[in-house]
C-alpha cells in the first residue's frame, strides 16, 4: 500500500483489486424478488420450454435472467453489461435460483436458435402477468370522459422502426456473395430521418392512461401493418376479458399508416380514431357537398398557431364492406413548403380524420384535437428509447429480437408497478376541452362551437308547388332544380336558435322562360322574382360536460423506482461453499445425462439450479422505505 501525505487529504492506493458493485444491482434485486414473489419465475420454468442444442447445462430461465438484468441495467451493449456483472455473477444468478451465468457466445446461440413457439409462450406469460395486477382501481378509474360523461379506455397502437447501416462490400463474379447478418431480421423499407439501408418495424400497444405496454409485434422492412394490427387488437381483447369493461367504451388511437377503410374489418367493432390517407374520399359527392357549406368549427393549434377549418361528414361508407364511418376534413392554406401530411389542391391542404366517436359526445374539434394531441404515446416511446432502447440490436434473428423487446416492455411495466407502490398517488384529472357555451350566445358571424348537423331544406310553404327536397344539393355547392337549372348561394343568415340559413337563388332569366314555372313560383308567371330555396344547418346537440382526461404521471413512478437504490449503498456478501460440496467427487454420467434429448424438462432445469450446498448470498439495500419493503415481503433492519 502506498500513502501520499497531503495536508487536507490523505490519499492511499492499494494493488489489491476490489470491484465496485454496479449501480443497477439494487434495482435488479428488488425486481427479481418481486417476480419471484408473484410466481413469474416459477411460471417461466414450468410453462416456457425450448429444446436446444449446444447450450450445455442452461435452460430458458438462465438466458431470460441475463436479458432481465440487461434491460434493467441500461448498459448500451451486452459486452459492457457482462463486464460490470462478471465479479458479481454468482450473486446475480442466485437471485433467480441458478448457479452459473451463461457466456455471451452461449446467449447469442440461444437467441439465434429460438423458435416462434417459445416466443409466443413468453408473450402470453407477459400479458398474463400484466393483467393479473392492474394499476387502476374502481374508485380511481382513468381514461377519457366525453361531454356526456361516458367513460372510455384509450389504447394507442403505433409503430417504431430501427434503421441499420451495412458496410459496402464488393460484389463481383470472382468473390463470394456477401452474407448480411441482419438480412433475416431487416429488409429495405422507409428509413425516415434515421440513416440506414435496411429497417425493422415494430408495432406497440399502449394503455394510454397507465402508460403500460400490452405487447410488441415486429416484422422486417415496413412490416405487415394489418397482421400486426390484428394481433394488437387481440391483446386488447384479452384485456377486456380480464377486466370486463364494455367493448363500446374502448377507443383505439391508430397510426396514420392504418388510415384506410380496408382495416376497419380488423378492429372487431371497437371505436377508433386515426388519420386517413385515402384521399380519394374527397371526390365523393357527399363530401364535396359538405365542403361547399360553411365549416363546423375553426381549430387553432396552441403551439404552431395554424388554424384549421373543420368539416364533419357523418355516416360515410368506407372500405370494401361499406362500413359507416365519421370523416372529419381539416383544411388550411398551403404554405411555401410542401405540407408533410395531407394533400394539396388549389392552394389548400386537406387532411382526413376517421373516427367512430358519436357526434353528440365529441365535436369535430374534439376529434382532431384528440389525434393531434397524440395522448402520451410519442413521448412514451421517447422515454423508452432513453431508458431501455428496445429497438437496438440484441440478436440477428427475428425470434431473438422479439424476446429482447418483450423483456424490455416487461421491465417497463414492472417499474411502473413498483413506482405506484412507492407513491400511491390518486389519479389526476385534466380538462382536455372546456364545456361548450349555449348556441344562442354566439355572434351572427361566428360558427357554433358545437358544429352543424346534416343540411336540411326548409319546410314547404305552399301546397301544389315544388318542395325543397326537389332541389338536389350538388358537389360544387349549388342546387339543381327540377328543370335542371342552377341555384347559387344568395345569402347566409343566422337564426335566433343558432341555426345558419343558407339561401339559394336561381337566375331570373332561367325562371322566366321555364316550362315548370307554374309549379315552382308562388304566383306562377306573375311572379317577378326568381325561385329561392333555404337550406338550414342546425347546431348539434352536444353534451354540456367538459372533455376530461384522467391519468397518472408518465415519468415520476418509473424514475422513482429507478432512483430508489441506484445511489444508495448496497452490500453483497457471498459465503463460501460448504465443505460437503468441496468433497464431492465426479460421478459417472448416465446415458440420459450424456444424451440431452433423453432428459425430462425437470431434469434439464435441475442441471444449472443452485445447489443447496452453495454459499448463502446476503444482500442489504439501503434507502428502502419500510412500507415499500413490507409490501414486497422484504425484511427490514
Amino acid at each position: 500500500m502506498t500513502t501520499i501525505a497531503y495536508s487536507p487529504v490523505n490519499i492511499q492506493t492499494s494493488a489489491q483489486p476490489v470491484p465496485s458493485l454496479p449501480a443497477w444491482f439494487g434495482e435488479s434485486t428488488l425486481m427479481t424478488h418481486h417476480l419471484q414473489r408473484q410466481g413469474v419465475l416459477a411460471a417461466i420454468e414450468e410453462q416456457i420450454h425450448f429444446a436446444r442444442r449446444r447450450f450445455g447445462r442452461y435452460e430458458m430461465i438462465d438466458f431470460l435472467a441475463v436479458l432481465f438484468g440487461y434491460a434493467i441495467s441500461g448498459e448500451r451493449t451486452l459486452e459492457a453489461f457482462y463486464e460490470c456483472l462478471q465479479p458479481w455473477e454468482s450473486a446475480f444468478m442466485a437471485l433467480f435460483g441458478r448457479d452459473r451465468l451463461p457466456a455471451r457466445a452461449t446467449l447469442s446461440r440461444f437467441l439465434a436458435s429460438l423458435d416462434q413457439a417459445a416466443v409466443e409462450a413468453l408473450r402470453t406469460l407477459f400479458l398474463k402477468d400484466l393483467l393479473a395486477r392492474p394499476l387502476g382501481k374502481e374508485e380511481q378509474s382513468g381514461g377519457l370522459f366525453d361531454r356526456q360523461g361516458t367513460h372510455y379506455l384509450v389504447f394507442d397502437v403505433d409503430g417504431t422502426r430501427e434503421a441499420a447501416r451495412q458496410r459496402a462490400r464488393p460484389q463481383t463474379a470472382d468473390r463470394p456473395a456477401p452474407q448480411r447478418r441482419l438480412r433475416p431480421l431487416c429488409a429495405p423499407g422507409y428509413t425516415g430521418r434515421k440513416r440506414g439501408e435496411v429497417v425493422r418495424s415494430r408495432t406497440t400497444v399502449l394503455q394510454a392512461h397507465t402508460h403500460q405496454f400490452l405487447g410488441a409485434f415486429g416484422n422486417p422492412g415496413n412490416g405487415e401493418y394489418r397482421a400486426e394490427l390484428r394481433r394488437g387488437v387481440g391483446a386488447i381483447q384479452s384485456y377486456l376479458q380480464a377486466h370486463h369493461p364494455p367493448e363500446e367504451r374502448v377507443l383505439l388511437r391508430l397510426d396514420g399508416q392504418d388510415g384506410t377503410g380496408a382495416i376497419l374489418a380488423d378492429l372487431a367493432g371497437l371505436a377508433f380514431l386515426m388519420r386517413g390517407r385515402d384521399y380519394q374520399i374527397l371526390k365523393r359527392p357527399e363530401v364535396q357537398a359538405r365542403l361547399n357549406l360553411p365549416p363546423d368549427h375553426h381549430l387553432t393549434h396552441p403551439e404552431s398557431g395554424m388554424v384549421r377549418a373543420l368539416y364533419d361528414c357523418p355516416d360515410v361508407p368506407l372500405g370494401p364492406d361499406g362500413v359507416s364511418c365519421r370523416v372529419v376534413v381539416a383544411t388550411h392554406p398551403a404554405g411555401k413548403k410542401k405540407s408533410p401530411v395531407g394533400v394539396t389542391r388549389a392552394g389548400v391542404v386537406y387532411e382526413l380524420f376517421f373516427s367512430r366517436l358519436p357526434q353528440q359526445a365529441f365535436t369535430a374539434s374534439d376529434v382532431v384535437g384528440l389525434y393531434l394531441h397524440r395522448g402520451a404515446f410519442e413521448t412514451t416511446l421517447a422515454d423508452e428509447d432513453q431508458e431501455q432502447d428496445p429497438d437496438r440490436w440484441c440478436s440477428h434473428t427475428a425470434s431473438g429480437q422479439e424476446v429482447w423487446q418483450i423483456v424490455s416492455q416487461w421491465i417497463w411495466n414492472l417499474r411502473l408497478e413498483l413506482g405506484h407502490q412507492l407513491h400511491p398517488d390518486p389519479v389526476r384529472t385534466t380538462e382536455f376541452a372546456p364545456a361548450l357555451p349555449p348556441a344562442h350566445k354566439e355572434s351572427p358571424a361566428q360558427a357554433p362551437v358545437q358544429g352543424y348537423g346534416p343540411a336540411a331544406v326548409a319546410l314547404p310553404w305552399k301546397a301544389g308547388r315544388f318542395l325543397g327536397q326537389d332541389f338536389a344539393l350538388q358537389p360544387d355547392g349549388t342546387l339543381r332544380c327540377p328543370a335542371d337549372q342552377e341555384l347559387r348561394v344568395h345569402e347566409r343568415r343566422r337564426e335566433t336558435d343558432g341555426s345558419l340559413r343558407v339561401i339559394y337563388a336561381a337566375s331570373i332569366r332561367s325562371c322566366r322562360g321555364c316550362s315548370l314555372r307554374e309549379q315552382c313560383q308562388w304566383n306562377g308567371g306573375a311572379t317577378a322574382k326568381p325561385r329561392q330555396v333555404s337550406v338550414l344547418l342546425h347546431p348539434l346537440g352536444i353534451g354540456p360536460d367538459p372533455l376530461l382526461w384522467r391519468d397518472w404521471s408518465r415519468r415520476s413512478y418509473r424514475r422513482a423506482c429507478i432512483q430508489l437504490v441506484r445511489h444508495q449503498c448496497v452490500e453483497v456478501q457471498v459465503e463460501p461453499s460448504t465443505s460437503a460440496s468441496m468433497a464431492i467427487t465426479s460421478a459417472p454420467l448416465s446415458r440420459a445425462e450424456r444424451a440431452h434429448y433423453r432428459l425430462s424438462w425437470v431434469q434439464r432445469l435441475a442441471r444449472n439450479a443452485r445447489p443447496p450446498t452453495a454459499g448463502h448470498v446476503g444482500i442489504k439495500l439501503c434507502g428502502v422505505p419500510d412500507g415499500f419493503a413490507t409490501s414486497l415481503g422484504l425484511a427490514t433492519v
